[in-house]
This record gives structure tokens, C-alpha cells and sequence, in this order.
């Protein structure tokens, strides 16, 4: 078994270390920097933000000498400064891939059409990417996935974001022979489908978080995007459109997702759902067995009667971790969590408010939209618009809100690597 900690200090040790590149200083990159400052074994030695301000307050707050923060745009001079130990900001995060002194990127921007851009050009040189940015992860992850499996690297969602950390526990129910009825998470932040940055603004500034990103966790946008990682991952589907979310507590879970005739709220097992209540920040797997003798066993460990059981873990430390998914890629080419063929889920598109002809939506936590999951084959069938494709796009028509946007509704921004990657992906796994 492998030992992250050992290895580390071993090349720590040999003057060697795991080498970052980070695309994205918000509150998530900045975590991170401190984060490894803390770690051996490992280092940030290049931040790219298009705020370079931001960059550099991230390395102030790491502990990281401003004697030893250079600011440069040039892949060469990048290279030699980190080669001379010192630590840099730029505002191209694309010039990273290129950079001979970084070992594996982390895009911790959660801009789609920059995941999708930023894990292509990462991928063409041949390095590893941890895909914070679960936006563009649910939108063409498959594709990347398999690319990063030809060019012989990894690529990885993040540890400590629910989805990693709901795998964790996952592939130990499923290594040790269990059936999973349920995966999910606790939502952190009340579900408000009206959501949007001026209105949340206040709360935001409170958490230390920009405002569109917490309209998308309080919309419930985040919570559909994570899950939507999951069942890409594994193969769970949700049990509903937009899953459940119900309202309950820890102690309760193994009940609430269990079948209808058990007294649940579940019309089949194998699901992925977001849960309200006392659950955030954890994570949980409800797992069955039909051997008597392990049920017997699963009681005498204090686990209930049954016949479902609760696997939870009651905190997920987001950023903090993701460094482990880069050291992990590095030194075991191992992934946290990747989508393990085509899309099983997608996230779909739904208007905030009503739209008219001419509206342009806006980004991920705006607006305009809120995401919702649905089953690929019902998705497609219906023409659903992606969330992840939606940004930019322009009504045709009038939509009332709380309608689903179809693909020829709106007129779609197709100048973007991400739009093309994502039909290149339909033909890839289509046509299998």
C-alpha cells in the first residue's frame, strides 16, 4: 500500500519535490497554496490568475517571502525561475502546460470553456490535471478522460470536494462486495432556485466567496454538478430528475434512501441524491447485503438492523485535499475520480427567470439558468442544453421560468474548445 506521507518526505529528502501549476486564485487556489506551503514533499511554485493581485495574496497568505515572488509572462524565464527556487505569478494560465518544472496542473477556475481548454492543452503536453473545475468536468469529461488515457497521463477530479470524497467510500463499499443503494451528499447552503449574485451578495462576502459561486451552491446548480461527477464515475443515475433532496438527518439516512415499499423515498437503488439538513459538510454511500451472516455482523458493529446500512463521513475539506490528488497522480498515476466511459448524467439547463428572444445567458451562478440533473439517454432524447455549453448562448424564442432549454432554443456560442470537444465526444462514444 502506498504511503503519501513517506514518500513525500522522501523526496523532500532527495531535494525533490512534486511540482504544481495552479490556474485560479480564488478561495479555492488560495486554499490550496497554503495548503502544500504546509507539506513536504510538494510545492505551488507558479499561480496564474487573471487578477494577478489575487495571485499574489495567495502566496502572502501561504507564508511565501513577496522577496520571492516574481511576476513573468514567459515560459522560459517561468521555467528558470522556478528551477532557482522561486515562486511565480502570472496572468496566462495557459502558458503552464508548457512549462518544463511543473509536473501536474490544478484548474481550480470552475469557468467550463477554461476547464475544457486548459485540460486539452495540459493533456497535448503531456502532463497530469486535477479538474477542480467539476463545470467542465460533467460536460466533457469522458472525452478528456480518454485522451489523458492515450497520452499516458492521469487525469483526476479532485480529493476532498464531495465527489472524491464520496468515491473514497464508495470504492471501499464496492471492494468489499456491498450493494449500493445511495450516494450522496449533504448541501451546505439553503436551496434557493432564485439565487443570483445580487442577491446573495451579503451572504457571500460573510463566507469569503464570490457571489456567483455562492448563488450557484444556494441554487442548488453545485449540488447537481457534484452529483453528476458521481454518477460519471460510477454509474449511479439519479432517481429523479433534479434527484430528491430531501429533508432529514444523519441518523435517518440508511431509512429516507431506501425502496418506496421499505419505506423510503427511492423508486429504484443505485442513486446518486443531494440530502437537507443536519448532513452537510458530509458525505454517505447506503449499502445492502443479502448474506445473513454479514447483516448479523453489520448489527454487532452498531451499523441498525438493516437492511440498509450508513457509510458516512462527516467532513469533506474541499481545497485543503486536492493537493493529495496531484501528488497522487505524480507519484502512483492514480485518479481520484474520472468518468469511467460516456456520460451517465447530464447536468441540463433550466431559466431562473423568464427569458425573451435575444437574452444572452450568463455564467454558472448568474442570472439567467440553474442546473438540474437528468439521465444522458432522457437528455438526449429531449435535445436538453448542457449546462456547461450554455453560457453565452442566445434565446430564439420566449422560455417561462422554470422551463428546460432545449439545444434549438437557443443560438449557441460554438467559437470555444469546450463546445467542440463536446460534439467530438458525442461522435467518440456514440459511435462505439
Amino acid at each position: 500500500m502506498s504511503n503519501v506521507y513517506q514518500d513525500l518526505r522522501n523526496l523532500e529528502a532527495e531535494g525533490e519535490f512534486v511540482s504544481i501549476g495552479l490556474v485560479g486564485a480564488g478561495q479555492m487556489g488560495t486554499d490550496i497554496v497554503s495548503q502544500v506551503a504546509q507539506m513536504e514533499g510538494v510545492r505551488v511554485p507558479v499561480v496564474a490568475d487573471i487578477d494577478l493581485e489575487r495571485a499574489e495574496k495567495a502566496y502572502e497568505l501561504s507564508g511565501t517571502s513577496v522577496d520571492d515572488v516574481v511576476n513573468s509572462d514567459d515560459v522560459e524565464e517561468i521555467d528558470k525561475y522556478i528551477k532557482d527556487g522561486k515562486s511565480v505569478v502570472t496572468k496566462d494560465g495557459f502558458l503552464l502546460p508548457k512549462l518544463d518544472n511543473v509536473d501536474v496542473i490544478i484548474d481550480a477556475t470552475g469557468v467550463p470553456k477554461v476547464g475544457a481548454r486548459l485540460g486539452l492543452s495540459t493533456i497535448n503536453h503531456q502532463k497530469h490535471i486535477v479538474m477542480m473545475n467539476v463545470e467542465a468536468d460533467v460536460v466533457v469529461g469522458p472525452i478528456l478522460k480518454q485522451m489523458a488515457d492515450n497520452a499516458g497521463v492521469v487525469y483526476t477530479g479532485a480529493a476532498g470536494d464531495e465527489p472524491g470524497a464520496i468515491m473514497e467510500i464508495y470504492n471501499f463499499a464496492k471492494s468489499m462486495g456491498y450493494k449500493v443503494v445511495a450516494a450522496g451528499k449533504g448541501k451546505n447552503n439553503p436551496l434557493d432556485r432564485e439565487a443570483n449574485p445580487e442577491k446573495v451578495a451579503e451572504r457571500a462576502e460573510r463566507k469569503g466567496t464570490a457571489a456567483h459561486m455562492m448563488a450557484c451552491f444556494m441554487d442548488g446548480t453545485k449540488s447537481m454538478l457534484e452529483m453528476a461527477a458521481v454518477s460519471n464515475a460510477t454509474g449511479l443515475v439519479p432517481d429523479v430528475p433534479g434527484m430528491h433532496g430531501p429533508t432529514t438527518t444523519v441518523d435517518e439516512l440508511a431509512d429516507v434512501y431506501s425502496l418506496k415499499e421499505q419505506g423510503g423515498i427511492l423508486n429504484q437503488e443505485g442513486i446518486v441524491d443531494f440530502a437537507l439538513g443536519d448532513v452537510a459538510p458530509g458525505v454517505f454511500v447506503v449499502v445492502t447485503t443479502d448474506n445473513d451472516r454479514v447483516k448479523f455482523s453489520m448489527n454487532y458493529s452498531k451499523m441498525g438492523d438493516g437492511p440498509n446500512y450508513l457509510l458516512y463521513r462527516p467532513y469533506h475539506l474541499a481545497s485543503l485535499e486536492t493537493p493529495l490528488s496531484a501528488v497522487r497522480a505524480v507519484l502512483y498515476h492514480e485518479a481520484t475520480i474520472a468518468p469511467k466511459g460516456d456520460l451517465v448524467t447530464e447536468v441540463t439547463t433550466i431559466a431562473k427567470k423568464d427569458l425573451k428572444p435575444g437574452d444572452e445567458i450568463d455564467n454558472i451562478g448568474g442570472f439567467a439558468v440553474y442546473g438540474s440533473v437528468d439521465k444522458i439517454e432522457v437528455a438526449r432524447e429531449k435535445n436538453l442544453l448542457p449546462l456547461g455549453i450554455a453560457e453565452g448562448a442566445k434565446l430564439k424564442q420566449e422560455v417561462k421560468k422554470g422551463e428546460r432549454l432545449t439545444l434549438d432554443m437557443v443560438e449557441l456560442d460554438k467559437d470555444s474548445v469546450i463546445y467542440e470537444l463536446w460534439q467530438l465526444q458525442k461522435r467518440v462514444f456514440q459511435d462505439k
